[in-house]
């Protein structure tokens, strides 16, 4: 018989160690012999190929040839399933479960069989002892209503009759109680003595067990699974029979489905022609070839089997030994995944998707790899064409309308859903068809509002993350999770990116949402889906979700609490700072492996990144447990760790939340440890807290402030407060301070101090500061004097690359002299990323605006600073100028301040001047410039102070 590669690869795709897989031929001799089929029966390929299947027969099934009889029977209804006693190379029994299906030819000639065995003798064994706990416990049964449970005397006659009985065969215990246990069976069964020879069967052995059709009292059948007991007193006389039926017609049902399921899963998997599905020995070389290969690759599994896999790449790939590369990538880590150019047999190259995923023995060895190749070149150029019809958008302004319906039509055929939205507003501006089909619902339904307006709260959540992280910082970021769509449950992998609008002020984000469940269940069936984490072999984040599941599940049928930790070592970045990741690694290995021994076994303890930790506590009775829980965590994690000679310590912050009816779903559950990690991190460390309402009243403060300010910036609620600024000769005002108010509909005045810390968690300072900067260069220029405005930059600005371009459009826009314009910083701008922050810096200085050093001395001052950039202006903190007349310390800052500047020819703005005193002493120390309330009150910009 000819071997088949798909079967060849379904048998490896099926992870192989647990079932014996083979083929025979139509004479019922061994064609082929896998890994697993070695470790259940004993016999090596070379030992057992060519041998008659009789062998694991024993003698007397031999004689009857029922090895032969079986095979006739799957031939001719082509497929028996059986289970007995098979026996092994060195003469040992085991139960088997046995499938048989018979293989035909395209003329329906027969061309052998595939024959899978399982060893289920522990199964078997598992199942007698639960019998005999069962019996321990009768006097208990009494009251169980799904198993009929009674006695029979000697002769067979029903002795008493439990609920269970009467619920399942419909005789109450008057009725049936002396009568005989025949009742139950078929005329044809009581004509065979059937009943009777059950009897004698648990007569001679102790027990009787059967599966089969019994009847009630109305006549109808129920499939029921039968025990049949022999009772015997202490002197060991048999005394009578106990009875256990339970009705499994469900289950029986239940399981022929699963059976009908499984063949539909087998069939199917053989039939895949969209991925390219084949094996690779340790050396790299293919072993099988599926239908999905030859259609991508174009090669036939004659022409490519033996062949190494690297003829799939580039000559100069293979120079730079990349397959050599993955595949050490996925042999060290378990997997590889990449997208990259590859190569078909006429010499024509693919945009391809690849996995390589390690596949090893039960001994760890590796025997393989599995490899996944999708071509997936047409959704590339559809991204290509997006990309490339942006570029000419915004090259050639006078298309853009031609170009915006072009962008349009691809955006609407492209194979992914596209949502497109405001950056400030959140509003949907353009969706496509795909995306309506995803969510069910229609274009017109979701253009125009926002995600929570009209998706459901775990679809909006998830985008409203992914946008804030895009808006946060430039580049593609991507995230995939299952999530509850039209279609059900669904895996998305989705993309979020910001795009320019016409000007420096306008964002959109766009969305690029793939619905890659079919993807991941073509990877689930070559590889155990990865539910741990590779570093400490612990559950992630995946796995914990569903425990978590399981567990608010399991806690409402049986009325116990179940609680949610999360966890967080403290000061863990240090030791990856200073003494490297590998250190900081075996560290997280050591600590997971304390937090695990301290958790009783049904608690599941997860890594869900980084140094960050959670845990299910499933069937706790009282809150204190969760308690005692979290403190034991926080003191085995307390002894240093010994990593190559550095004695490590760590400390734990613990955040613990309990299931509750307004908390009742994983994701709701974590969030709410998380904002108890979050307050048990503010109030010191090293400490555990309960989650409670004022937390989840404190964010939900926040987004509604949000919210709140998202409508401010679109319904232009901000205004800008100018506060003078004067020299040591007080007689004029030579410039101004931009500070920004929002004048809320309903609160009133909202000071910058509770708006611009969210502003900049959320990455609304990016649309904040371009308006400011575009407002104050406005209205400046309609001064009648010449002076100058001063904008303060927040530091997140400075991660947006477009900075630059804002500040360059502002001053183009409002023809503002750029020497009018200065730009006010603080120390952390160089603290981060402190090379391309002082390039950032430079490019400002080139457009000739002014820079001043906000805020000096407050933070970690460094006179490298000083050297690193040329700043314009130091200003000395309002701190300073409070304390000068009460601290020594403070006016010694000051004069040192001073000194420095008049060294290095730098002004020096004291902010904060409230009196003459103050003002007479600073410019006795030397200041040139100052501001305060001692010379004015910031006020808008037609009511501002125009002289002193």
């Amino acid at each position: 018989m000819n071997e088949n590669p798909d079967i060849l690869y379904r048998l490896l795709v099926q992870s192989v160690v647990d079932y014996a897989i083979y083929m025979i031929h139509p004479n019922g001799t061994v064609a082929n012999w896998n890994a697993g089929a070695k470790r259940i029966k004993g016999y090596a390929p070379e030992e057992i190929i060519g041998k008659n299947i009789a062998v694991f027969y024993d003698k007397s099934d031999q004689l009857k040839g029922v090895p032969a009889k079986n095979l006739a029977i799957a031939a001719h209804k082509g497929r028996l399933e059986l289970e007995g006693w098979r026996f092994r190379q060195d003469g040992s029994a085991f139960w088997a479960h046995v499938v048989i299906d018979a293989i035909y030819a395209d003329d329906n000639a027969l061309m052998g069989f595939a024959v899978i065995t399982r060893d289920c003798t522990q199964q078997q064994a598992q199942l007698s002892l639960q019998r005999e706990q069962q019996e321990k416990f009768r006097l208990l049964v009494e009251g169980v209503t799904d198993y009929a449970i009674y006695m029979l005397d000697l002769d067979g006659l029903v002795v008493n009759w439990n609920a269970g009985a009467q619920r399942a065969k419909g005789y109450s215990a008057d009725e049936i109680v002396g009568k005989h246990f025949s009742t139950f069976y078929s005329l044809q069964e009581r004509m065979a003595y059937i009943p009777e020879k059950n009897l004698q069967t648990a007569f001679r052995t102790g027990r009787f067990e059967d599966e089969g059709w019994r009847y009630r009292k109305d006549g109808s059948a129920f499939w029921a699974h039968v025990i049949i007991d022999a009772i015997h007193d202490d002197n060991g006389k048999l005394i009578g029979y106990t009875k256990i039926t339970r009705d499994c017609t469900e289950q029986r049902e239940l399981q022929r489905e699963r059976r009908a399921e499984e063949e539909k899963f087998r069939l199917l998997v053989e039939s895949v022609t969209d991925y390219a599905i084949y094996m690779l020995d340790p050396g790299g070389h293919v072993v099988n070839w599926n239908a999905g290969a030859q259609r991508a690759k174009g090669y036939t599994s004659q022409e490519i089997l033996g062949q190494h896999f690297s003829l799939f790449y580039s000559a100069q790939e293979r120079q730079s030994k990349t397959p050599t590369i993955n595949l050490n990538t996925a042999r060290t880590t378990g997997r590889f995944e990449d997208q990259g150019w590859r190569y078909r047999k006429d010499g024509s190259a693919f945009w391809a998707h690849v996995v390589i995923d390690a596949i090893h023995d039960e001994n760890g060895k590796l025997v393989g790899y599995a490899k996944i190749t999708r071509d997936i070149t047409e959704r590339r150029e559809y991204e290509q064409q997006i990309l490339r019809a942006k570029d000419l958008a915004e090259a050639q302004s006078e298309r853009m309308t031609a170009m915006s319906r072009f962008l349009d039509t691809i955006i609407s055929s492209i194979p992914s859903c596209v949502l497109v939205e405001d950056a400030v507003s959140r509003e949907i501006l353009l969706v496509n068809r795909k995306a309506e089909q995803l969510f069910g619902v229609e274009k017109n339904s979701m253009q125009g509002k926002k995600p929570h307006e009209c998706l459901p709260p775990e679809l909006s959540d998830y985008f409203n993350v992914l946008a804030d992280a895009a808006l946060r910082c430039e580049g593609i970021h991507q995230s995939e999770r299952q999530l509850i769509t039209a279609g059900g449950e669904r895996i998305l992998h989705t993309r979020a990116a910001t795009i320019r609008g016409g000007d420096a002020r306008t964002q959109y984000l766009m969305l690029i949402v793939d619905d890659v469940t079919d993807q991941r269940a073509a990877d689930a069936r070559i590889h155990h889906m990865a539910h741990h984490d590779y570093l400490t072999s612990l559950p992630n984040r995946i796995l914990f979700r569903q425990r978590l599941s399981d567990a608010l599940r399991q806690a409402e049928s049986h009325d116990r609490h179940t609680a949610a930790l999360c966890l967080d070592l403290d000061n863990f970045k240090n030791v990856n700072d200073a003494l490297g990741h590998q250190t900081g690694d075996e560290l997280l290995r050591v600590i997971a492996k304390r937090l695990r021994g301290a958790l009783r076994e049904q608690d599941t303890l997860a890594r869900i990144g980084g140094d960050e930790f959670a845990i299910v506590l499933p069937g706790l009775s009282h809150h204190q447990e969760a308690s005692m829980v979290a403190q034991r965590l926080i003191e085995v994690v307390q002894p240093p760790v010994n990593v190559d000679g550095h004695n490590l310590s760590v400390g734990l912050s613990i955040g613990i939340a309990f299931a509750s009816a307004d908390f009742a779903s994983p994701e709701q559950l974590l969030r709410c440890a998380d904002m108890a990690l979050y307050e048990a991190k503010r109030n010191g460390r090293n400490r555990y807290e309960y989650f409670t309402q004022e937390m989840d009243v404190q964010a939900r403060t926040r987004r509604a402030m949000e919210n709140d300010l998202r409508e401010a910036i679109t319904d232009n609620q901000m205004r800008l407060y100018y506060q003078p600024i004067t020299n040591s000769d007080q007689q004029a005002i030579i410039g101004y301070e931009a500070l920004m108010r929002w004048h809320h509909p309903s609160k009133g005045l909202i000071m910058p101090g509770e708006f611009i810390p969210l502003a900049e968690e959320t990455g609304l300072i990016h649309s904040l500061g371009a308006w400011a900067l575009y407002e104050a260069c406005r209205e400046a220029k309609n001064w009648s004097g010449a002076q100058a405005v001063s904008v303060n930059l927040s530091p997140i600005q400075f991660k947006n690359s477009t900075l630059v371009s804002v500040v360059e459009g502002a001053l183009r826009e409002s023809g503002l002299e750029p020497w009018r314009l200065e730009v006010e910083i603080t120390e952390s701008v160089l603290l981060d990323n402190t090379l391309g922050n002082i390039h950032t810096l430079q490019n400002l200085k080139a457009l000739g605006v002014m820079i001043a050093l906000d805020d000096f001395g407050t933070g970690y001052s460094s006179l490298s600073y000083l050297r690193s950039f040329p700043f314009d202006k130091i200003k000395i903190d309002r701190s300073f100028i409070n304390d000068m007349s009460d601290s020594r310390e403070a006016l010694a800052i000051i004069r040192a301040i001073t000194g420095m500047s008049r060294s290095l020819d730098i002004q020096i703005t004291a902010e904060g001047v409230e009196n003459r005193e103050q003002f007479d002493k600073l410019k006795e120390e030397g200041c040139t410039l100052f501001q305060g309330y001692f010379f004015g009150r910031p006020q808008p910009s037609e009511l501002r102070l125009t002289m002193l």
